[in-house]
């Protein structure tokens, strides 16, 4: 070791718990705390100089707390990192092989996060250091302990390379130096080497050490003389020094190898016990025995010892029959869902129903619900209040954007970085085999070149198959069939048909205004005063106030965007509240400061000297409707019903989109031209058919609607015909827009006005038949939100208004279509007479 090596004033400490190094020694530490491996990951793979990688190493008594620095022995030894061994993969695991140089004393912790580093001055000196090791101060003690160390090398076996390399260190090194070298591989307690480490002074050193060295020559004597024979039974004593010299072998092997592997070993047996005490079942106890098996066989530099060692801690940590009590009383479950949700009815007769069987039945499996609705509604929240409800843990697994079916089955082994899946993941984050998993935005997934996520999720979620899933990395069935998935989703068009059939779809269709006063009135404005500080005394929000947002600042069919206005309100009050409070605190000191030059005048005064302080604003600040266009500006949404219907050729249809229903107005006007027809607005091909097919009946029943039109002359002759649907960036197909271009084509020819409440909605057929379509509810709702009064809709959709609630049917009309004739007849004022008589004519016919 050259001696030009300086100790730094400060160090980092590496802190082992149990173990000692000693001056001269080499020690294999194995590196197990996180204040460990943050000084590794910073400090020593970091660096290359040799200042670097000089630690302070410090024992700790391991009977005392992991994590209290303040236990720290006051005394260390600073080492020279010689080799870091280990992996960062899939977990880092590292044993750092590091020599002593000299003691140092602790002055003082000067850091203790992300890992300790100490104030230290330096106690002995560095190895090349020792100019005077052989002076007379130290009397016939060091000689004593010379002819020791000499005897002791004699009794062992020379052809050992440590005995070896302990005779050629007796020769050369200076015999200051000893003493921590044979300290280190004797046997020796944790009590007795702190002590040789604590003696600064070389004298008691040695007085220290040299009994401890002669313990163990008389120990490999008395070997000796039993494996020759000459004694024959040992004492009670003499055995317990026959233990104490087969230990000693032991700890030379350990020098030999320059490791300490005291750490692997009692990993491996920890793992071993934890296998034992484990209630795993029969075919997962069987591979957990076999991986265990080759981890023993396997050296701990190698990088599969680490993934082995990730793999059995993730075989141990999983629920295999660890599960939760379910709460089964049906009165509380259907007072807690009421509470935490308005409406949602569907969703709450299903958990009610799955409490119930489950209650007569308990080994009832877990269901595959899909919550299917436009954003906002609480699709998410009401699967974590579904969890509360039950007694179970609640897990969520994001799927938007997933393109990987890694994500769900997990990698195998064999692979760099392999890890579980998220549903395995997922088990093991929660601690029980019976949770609620919600793997939200299942309609959003994806596909790539590593597989497709959608065919992965089939089996778990299928309950006929999930009892038996084998994720790729555990390479174990485990059994998900205990398990209450909820998926979420906004969209069915984007769900595989396979994996959509293995669920039950629940839809979830927007709020009604009523049922948005109400949870805004009841959840929240009371959420909103929460997170923003605010209470009822300061802040009061109407109900009239809350109409008016609804209705001019939202147009959704959730309540999120009602949310963020109604915070956008709680942060302007919020503001007023906080400038009050700034100028009552100024006031206030100003008050005081009159009050003391009051009290120095008139000292003999006694109550009158207190001076009124300045009233705040009146509180609660209300929030009108003038306070709401100051805080959120002007209206967003008008009522343009009679403005846009005040010409011909305009009619207003209604849509289903994954954001809930929307109103959507259909333009139409003619000019001069060769018999044309053209669509703009990003229209899909089912929406360009049916303005063709629209075209067609019009051209066809012109008479009947009341066209005029030259005889033998068809209605395009010399006419072009423009059909526009507006907000054409955003794209619009489907099968529900037919009766709406038939009513704009009427509209236009005829000159008249399509009546300003009417909305409708349907598809045609070639014969003038009004075919049903989907979303009723939705659009229904969407037609209420602007102020829309009559809906027409097709007779075979008569079924579908159950589900819309009665205060909204009380307030609204609607029209049943069985044919166009009759959304002609509904959609304008006054009908038409001639359709009339020939849809009189053609029933008597067919009586005939």
């Amino acid at each position: 070791m050259a001696s030009n090596i300086s100790i730094p004033h400060r160090l980092p400490l590496l802190v082992v718990s149990g173990g000692i190094l000693l001056p001269g020694a080499s020690m294999r530490i194995p590196v197990n705390t996180p204040r460990n491996m943050n000084m590794v990951k910073s400090r020593i793979l970091r660096h290359n100089t040799l200042s670097s990688t000089i630690i302070g190493v410090v024992p700790k008594d391991p009977e005392l707390m992991k994590d209290d620095l303040s236990s720290l022995h006051p005394i260390g030894t600073a080492a020279v990192v010689v080799q870091v061994t280990g992996t960062n993969w899939p977990k880092p695991a590292y044993s750092l092989l590091v020599t002593g140089l000299c003691r140092f004393g602790l002055d003082s912790i000067v850091q203790e996060s992300p890992y300790p580093v100490a104030v230290v001055n330096q106690l002995d000196k560095l190895p090349g250091e020792d100019v005077d090791s052989d002076s007379a101060e130290l009397g016939d003690v060091a000689d004593v302990f010379r002819e020791q160390a000499n005897a002791l090398i004699e009794l062992l076996d020379v052809t050992m390379p440590v005995v070896r390399k302990l005779k050629r260190l007796l020769d050369s090194l200076p015999v200051t130096r000893l003493p921590d070298i044979f300290t280190a591989i004797i046997k020796a307690s944790y009590n007795e080497k702190i002590k040789v480490l604590d003696a600064v002074d070389i004298e008691a050193r040695f007085r220290e050490t040299l009994p401890l060295l002669m313990r163990q020559i008389e120990g490999l004597k008395l070997l000796q003389q039993a494996k020759k024979g000459k004694q024959g039974k040992l004492d009670t004593e003499d055995h317990k020094k026959n233990i104490r010299v087969m230990d000693f072998k032991k700890e030379l092997r350990k020098y030999q190898k320059s490791i300490n592997d005291e750490g692997e070993v009692d990993e491996i047996s920890e793992l071993e016990e934890k296998i034992k005490s484990a209630s795993l079942p029969e075919h997962a106890l069987k591979a957990a025995k076999k991986e265990l098996k080759r981890l023993k066989k396997m050296p701990t530099a190698l990088p599969e010892y680490a993934i082995t060692r990730n793999y059995l801690e993730l075989m141990l940590e999983l629920p295999w029959s660890k599960n939760s009590r379910d709460v089964l009383d049906i009165s509380k479950a259907r007072h807690d869902l009421d509470q935490d949700h308005y409406g949602l009815e569907k969703l709450k007769k299903r958990v009610i129903e799955y409490l119930a069987v489950r209650q007569l039945k308990n080994t009832l499996k877990g269901p595959i619900l899909c919550f299917i609705g436009p954003p906002g509604v609480g699709k998410t929240s009401v699967g974590r209040s579904i969890a509360q409800t039950l007694g179970r843990t609640f897990h969520r697994i994001s799927l938007g954007g997933c393109c990987d079916q890694s994500d769900i089955r997990g990698h195998r082994r064999t692979y760099i970085g392999s890890m579980p899946g998220r549903i395995i993941h997922g088990l093991k984050v929660v601690g029980t085999n019976n949770p609620v998993f919600l793997l939200d935005e299942i309609d959003k997934l994806g596909k790539s070149l590593q597989g497709d996520p959608g065919s992965a999720l089939l089996e778990v979620l299928d309950p006929e198959q999930n009892n038996s899933f084998t994720d790729h990395y555990l390479n174990v069935p485990f059994d998900l069939s205990q398990v209450l998935f909820i998926a979420t989703a906004n969209s069915v068009s984007t769900i595989p048909a396979p994996l959509l059939d293995r669920m039950e779809v629940i839809h979830v269709p927007g709020y009604t205004q009523e049922e948005k006063i109400k949870i805004a009135m009841h959840h929240l404005i009371s959420k909103q005063l929460k997170e923003h500080g605010l209470t009822a005394e300061q802040i009061q929000i109407p109900e009239d106030t809350v109409k008016q947002t609804i209705s001019q600042y939202t147009r959704e069919a959730g309540v999120r965007q009602l949310d963020r206005k109604l915070g956008a309100i709680c942060r302007a009050v919020a503001v007023k509240v906080a400038e009050t409070r700034s100028k009552t605190s100024q006031e206030g000191t100003e008050n005081k400061d009159l009050l003391q030059i009051k009290n120095e005048t008139q000292e003999n005064v006694n109550g009158s000297d207190v001076l009124e302080m300045s009233h705040p604003p009146d509180m609660p600040i209300v929030i009108d409707e003038f306070a709401l266009k100051d805080i959120l500006g002007p209206p967003i949404y008008e009522s343009e019903m009679s403005e846009r219907l005040s010409q011909p050729g305009v009619a207003v249809g209604l849509a289903w989109t994954a954001m809930g229903g929307e109103i959507m107005f259909v333009e139409a006007t003619r000019m001069d031209g060769e018999g044309r027809l053209t669509l703009t607005g990003q229209l899909g091909d089912v929406m360009k058919e049916s303005a063709s097919l629209a075209l067609n009946w019009v051209r066809s029943h012109a008479v009947q609607c009341g066209i005029e039109t030259k005889p033998g002359t068809d209605l395009m002759e010399n006419t072009d015909i423009h059909i526009h649907f507006p907000a054409g960036a955003v794209g619009k197909d489907g099968p529900s827009a037919g009766v709406t271009i038939v009513t704009v084509l009427v509209s236009i020819f005829t000159g008249r006005c399509v009546r300003s409440d009417t909305a409708m909605t349907g598809e045609l057929t070639l014969r003038g038949l009004v075919l049903p379509v989907g979303g009723i509810k939705e659009k229904v709702l969407a037609a209420h939100r602007a102020g829309i009064k009559r809906v027409i809709i097709p007779k075979r959709n008569e079924k579908d208004l159950i589900e819309v609630p009665q205060n909204i049917q009380k307030n609204m009309q609607f029209s049943f279509a069985k044919r166009l004739e009759d959304v002609l007849q509904d959609a304008f004022e006054g009908g038409f007479p001639s359709m009339q008589d020939a849809t009189a004519a053609v029933t008597t016919n067919s009586k005939l």
